[in-house]
């Protein structure tokens, strides 16, 4: 029984859930998909059918991604809270933010080098501007440099406050977007809750995602390990998957085409508008119910996916410095190619990556 002024329940995992590892590898093989299209082609020059279906399915990916995020702080870290392990956990914490903050800029200046002057790239470093295809991992750097001292508060929260935190966060992230100055710092702005002039992840505007996820992810915990409670969770992760997809519909009557089209050509996505939310955020529920659904059976039907997933990081850097160092700069390869083959280059590169992390990987095994 769920007492709405109960706190997170958190039995620590026995074993590591394969099926989260293939979510967040579904995840960021739709991103290297979408990247490869659009740092290679350019997005304006992608065909209609092109757009719905194909480039329309990677709008999943950010929103699963972020989510993924969550779930795996709920997973591994939220159980150790208030334990004498937890500051040390919360240093890991931290210091992976500092890692993944090295690694941002660093791919900063590998996006930006065939496009943009070195007073641009300068400017992008020191945040007076914002890149593109990295600006995910400035969020994910940033997040880890601060949610660990919140995840405290969240074990204290009654699970009504758990709940209804999302939505009042959302609501607050839109009316500061919408109206407030922050002080006339555009960059500020775009930081915490993004600007149309920006294509940046904000702090606060994504954090409803995150949460979202820790409340996934202590289901998991709570839930997973027993068959019958399972299937409900399950159950539970599809419907409301379907129910934002259904949301996403009921808005798009009566030319829902076009807003489909909308979505693919990421109308909506920076800042975050409702319809753009209720797709991506739908299909990345229903993507998540059913690596869960599949398990470690599907882990391994899946495994290029979930060896991508199991190394996030490692996979980020991998294409971007394929894409932009050596098909952009190197090889001058943009709009050399067509829309097809851009998409088998895209499709390539995720098994390349897949390849390459586990060359890393059996290296250091046999290196030791």
């Amino acid at each position: 029984m769920i007492g709405f002024t109960q706190r997170p329940q958190l039995p620590p995992l026995s074993t590591r859930i394969d099926a989260i590892d293939l979510a967040r590898g579904i995840a960021i093989a739709l991103m290297i998909l979408s990247h490869a299209v659009s740092g290679l082609l350019g997005i304006r020059q992608v065909p209609d059918w092109g757009m719905v279906p194909i480039h329309l399915i990677t709008k999943f990916s950010s929103s699963l991604f972020i989510l993924v995020f969550g779930i795996a702080l709920a997973v591994a870290f939220l159980p150790k809270v208030g334990t004498p392990d937890w500051p040390r956990r919360r240093l890991k914490l931290m210091l992976r933010g500092l890692e993944v903050m090295f690694w941002y800029k660093a791919l900063t200046i590998v996006e930006m080098l065939p496009l943009f002057t070195p007073q641009d790239i300068l400017d992008t470093l020191l945040y007076q501007r914002f890149a593109i295809w990295v600006e995910i991992l400035g969020f994910y750097a940033l997040a880890l440099l601060w949610l660990p001292w919140v995840l405290p508060l969240w074990c204290r929260m009654p699970l009504w406050s758990r709940l209804l935190a999302p939505v009042a966060v959302g609501v607050i992230s839109v009316m500061l977007e919408r109206h407030f100055h922050f002080w006339d710092s555009v960059i500020l702005k775009a930081l915490l809750v993004e600007d149309a002039d920006h294509y940046t992840w904000g702090q606060l505007s994504r954090l409803p995602l995150v949460m979202l996820g820790l409340l996934v992810g202590e289901a998991i915990l709570r839930w997973y390990g027993e068959i019958a409670t399972r299937r409900r969770l399950l159950a539970g992760l599809a419907g409301l998957g379907a129910l934002f997809l259904l949301g996403f519909v009921v808005l798009s009557l009566p030319d829902w085409y076009a807003a489909l089209m909308a979505v693919a050509w990421n109308v909506g996505k920076h800042p975050p508008e409702v319809p753009f939310m209720l797709f991506s955020t739908g299909g990345a529920l229903v993507i998540m119910a059913l690596c869960l659904l599949g398990g470690s059976r599907a882990a391994r039907w899946l495994k290029p996916l979930t060896v991508i997933g199991n190394d996030a990081l490692r996979a980020f850097i991998f294409h971007i410095v394929v894409i932009f160092l050596i098909f952009r700069l190197l090889l001058g390869a943009w709009q050399v190619y067509s829309y097809p083959q851009v998409l088998g280059i895209g499709l390539a590169l995720i098994l390349l990556t897949a390849g390459w992390i586990a060359l890393v990987r059996w290296y250091r095994e046999w290196s030791r």
